[in-house]
């Protein structure tokens, strides 16, 4: 008996998720302005009309890529209030820091949601897309943890300045600014 393989196609939303794990990788590589549907296309191995076909628009592509990186850090911090030793909102935030440094250490979703940022200073419809995944992801820390507004604040500050030591590499600098920065603060 002769078995046949048959290729199995995979379904509009299996292929929507390939395309937008592609996407984070082409944005994080060249910024919303510098990156092409085309580019995500090729990166996929997919036809650019058939990006399309998900995704109406690059514009509208790049705020569902955005979505999708508001989703994993809140899922981070979500793996890390879990795993927090305590409730206290000082254990809890410390447990969502410690996930929020593993999960920067991917660099694409590092970039991509530095690029986000910066387009949205140009792009409405991208600053809206941050400011709602902001807004969740505060609400969210604020709500599981039961921190004050000024603990909540100093959360995502240092989350910022992690962007920051991990972006510019300062953990690996041997500069007075750079141990400024790094001071407390855990890398991976």
């Amino acid at each position: 008996m002769v078995r046949t393989k048959y290729r199995q196609l995979s379904t509009a939303e299996e292929r929507r998720h390939v395309v937008l794990e592609t996407a984070v990788r082409a944005f994080a590589e060249r910024g919303y302005f510098g990156t092409t549907t085309a580019n995500v296309a090729e990166q996929a191995g997919i036809s650019q009309a058939y990006v399309y076909r998900l995704f109406p628009d690059k514009e509208t592509l790049f705020v569902e890529v955005v979505e999708h990186c508001f989703a994993r850090i809140r899922q981070s911090f979500a793996d890390g209030a879990a795993a927090a030793r305590g409730d206290s909102p000082d254990a809890v935030l410390g447990a969502m820091g410690e996930a929020y440094a593993r999960l920067i250490t991917d660099r694409d979703l590092l970039l991509l949601h530095m690029h986000a940022q910066c387009a949205g200073v140009a792009v409405p419809v991208i600053l809206d897309a941050v400011r709602r995944g902001y807004a969740g992801l505060v609400e969210y820390v604020r709500g599981v943890s039961g921190a004050s507004d000024s603990l909540v604040r100093d959360f995502f500050a240092r989350g910022m300045l992690c962007h920051l030591v991990v972006a510019t590499g300062a953990t690996q600098l041997d500069a007075d600014w750079a141990r400024t920065l790094t001071a407390g603060i855990r890398h991976y």
